[in-house]
């Protein structure tokens, strides 16, 4: 049985901004067709998906390298000694598997690579230890028994191998455990057996369809309790924005995530439903203070497809050129338009199971060529979409 894919496609005028920057602190550009565009890494904007859905299904998780360290922090809001704590913290990460986590030493035991865990795990960790502080306490005392009286001769290395105290087979079941967005967007973690999820989500860099360069803001800062005859300003800087029309594209492999729920086909779908609404409303926070860039795409397009998902990033590879009257927005719609065409010509329909669309009605009030059912709002394009998912593989090519 073929994969089902769900391409999301969007067009989303943004104006002056700074969603995404760089090591040099300046917003985020990629080379595309001779020109440069500015871009959004898949990586933010993915965050931002993150977590407008866990704010929605009430259901967190964070990614972290500070795992012991937070164990330790809230044993010793529990009353434990410093030490103790410590002790118990670190054997999380070494009771996790046989060989323990890979961690960090010379950074106070942080894990080496990133953890992706229920934010609840945390206080079933600490209710473990507590359940296990005996045990604990016994093995941290002999450790610095130990310690002390390991004087190691000369060329030799110290032993600092730490045997696991707390139940290995308890402490894994919890960092293997997922939330909904962990089902999503998957997490790899190879060190513990089964805790790998394969994503079910994948995004692509956000760029505008046309050049854009990074363009200055020179400002300044008052300094508002001065002496009366200093004129000048406390604070002198130059910030970068860019300005543009994005064209974003996400998908979502369906099978793969009813596969990560279990074979739940409902809760699949209700996932899809969520990530639609979050994909079209969500927005990278960075400088939203000083830009406040909310707006919302011009244009959401889907295609429900079997096999293999259909980016139409190609479109732009070639920037779009304003009209007379200025803009970008109407000449991406056309290119986007016309590139959907091309596609469905080359590749045919026979894996397409639906598509559609929906504009701002009071911009562009009729249907937008070869990209399928024209839907009035996006409640009614997620409703669309939802349900097309669910639908068998047609016997007969969609019609564009």
């Amino acid at each position: 049985m073929p994969a089902r894919y769900i391409d999301f496609h969007a067009l989303q005028a943004i104006p002056a901004s700074l969603l995404n920057r760089g090591e040099d602190n300046e917003p985020k550009t990629m080379l595309l067709g001779g020109a440069i565009r500015a871009m959004v890494s898949s990586q933010s904007w993915k965050r931002s998906l993150r977590l407008d859905l866990e704010k929605e299904l009430d259901e967190h998780a964070a990614r972290t390298r500070m795992l012991p360290l937070r164990v330790a922090d809230a044993l010793r809001d529990n009353g434990w000694p410093d030490d103790l704590a410590i002790f118990a913290g670190a054997q999380i990460t070494r009771s996790a598997s046989r060989e323990g986590l890979k961690t960090e030493p010379q950074q106070n035991g942080i894990t080496s690579a990133m953890l992706l865990l229920p934010r609840d795990v945390l206080d079933e960790m600490v209710s473990l230890c507590e359940k296990h502080r005996g045990a604990l306490e016994e093995a941290a005392a002999q450790r610095a028994t130990e310690a002390a009286a390991d004087k190691p001769a000369r060329g030799t290395k110290k032993k600092t191998s730490i045997p696991a105290v707390l139940p290995s087979r308890e402490v894994a079941t919890l960092i293997k455990r997922r939330t909904a967005t962990i089902n999503l967007f998957g997490r790899m973690l190879a060190e513990i057996p089964d805790a790998h999820v394969d994503g079910a989500v994948q995004i692509a860099p956000a760029f505008t369809v046309h050049k854009s360069d990074r363009q200055p803001d020179f400002f300044t800062a008052v300094e508002e309790w001065g002496d009366p005859d200093d004129s000048g300003s406390a604070h002198l800087q130059t910030a970068f924005f860019t300005t543009g029309v994005l064209y974003r594209y996400a998908t979502v492999n369906l099978t793969e995530l009813t596969d990560n729920l279990g074979g739940d086909h409902e809760q699949a779908r209700r996932l899809l439903d969520l990530f639609a609404d979050a994909f079209i409303m969500s927005l990278p926070q960075a400088k939203k203070t000083s830009t406040a860039p909310h707006t919302v795409p011009y244009l959401v397009h889907y295609a429900v497809r079997d096999r293999r998902p259909v980016s139409y990033a190609a479109a732009f590879e070639q920037p779009v050129k304003t009209t007379r009257d200025g803009g970008y927005t109407q000449p991406a719609l056309t290119a986007l338009s016309q590139h959907a065409a091309a596609l469905n010509r080359l590749i045919g329909t026979r894996r397409l199971i639906a598509h559609g669309h929906a504009t701002f009605a009071t911009v562009h009030d009729k249907p937008v060529d070869n990209l399928g059912t024209h839907h009035t709002s996006f409640e009614e394009l997620t409703d669309a979409l939802t349900a097309a998912a669910a639908l068998p593989s047609p016997t007969a090519p969609v019609t564009a």
